[in-house]
């Protein structure tokens, strides 16, 4: 059974916010509420200080913090160590976006219109509240899957599809001949906040 990761590599990614946007289109998701995003920082110090984006989104921990503080179950791991939630399951405890370390958890208890107070939701808000409460649920935790459904019908997932830097490569981690297994170990790839212990699954190459 495979163990799926992704690389992003910080060197070709310019910050366009295709992988978001991608994301957004092909999972439906409410206003507000962003799988995938696109941080914003410096690096460095004046005169040499240079703007660096860094996409962000759920890093498929192998000993995920949300998962162990799930009271239900609903929250779980697949053989191919993707998490997942299961919204039959889910109460809308909340616990697994506070116990996320990165920050990417949602919980949507009500579909607002992108339009001003006020209005209706339009015939496409309609549309796609249907397909997003068909998939996740209303009032429980979602997150992202690594479009399982698109990975099901052999595509990748949507942010590495859209990235048109070509910054994402998707692929088996237990592969050691996989080109994700190859720039993690000869690119110095890294995981953010290694120090919290969860063992993240997305990969980060150097920027410089």
């Amino acid at each position: 059974m495979a163990r799926y990761g992704m690389v992003i590599d910080l060197n070709r990614c310019y910050g366009c916010y295709a992988c978001a946007m991608a994301c957004k289109l092909a999972n439906r998701t409410p206003p507000g509420v962003f799988w995938a995003r696109v941080l914003r920082g410096e690096m460095g110090a004046f005169p040499n200080s240079v703007r660096q984006a860094l996409p962000v989104l759920c890093n498929q921990c192998e000993e995920p913090d949300c998962m162990k503080v799930c009271p239900t179950g609903a929250t779980y791991q697949t053989d191919d160590g993707i998490v997942r939630v299961d919204k039959n399951k889910c109460i809308g405890c909340a616990y697994c976006v506070m116990g996320c370390p990165y920050g990417q958890r949602y919980k949507v208890d009500e579909w607002k219109s992108y339009f001003p107070d006020g209005l209706p939701l339009s015939p496409y808000e309609e549309h796609t509240k249907q397909f997003w409460e068909e998939k996740s649920g209303s009032g429980v935790s979602t997150k992202c899957d690594f479009c399982i459904e698109r990975r099901a019908e052999g595509k990748e997932p949507a942010c590495v599809q859209a990235c048109s830097a070509k910054a994402r490569v998707f692929g088996d981690l237990d592969d050691p001949e996989s080109e994700i297994s190859y720039l993690i170990k000869t690119k110095r790839g890294f995981v953010l906040w290694p120090e919290v212990g969860t063992q993240p699954k997305v990969y980060y190459l150097p920027p410089r």
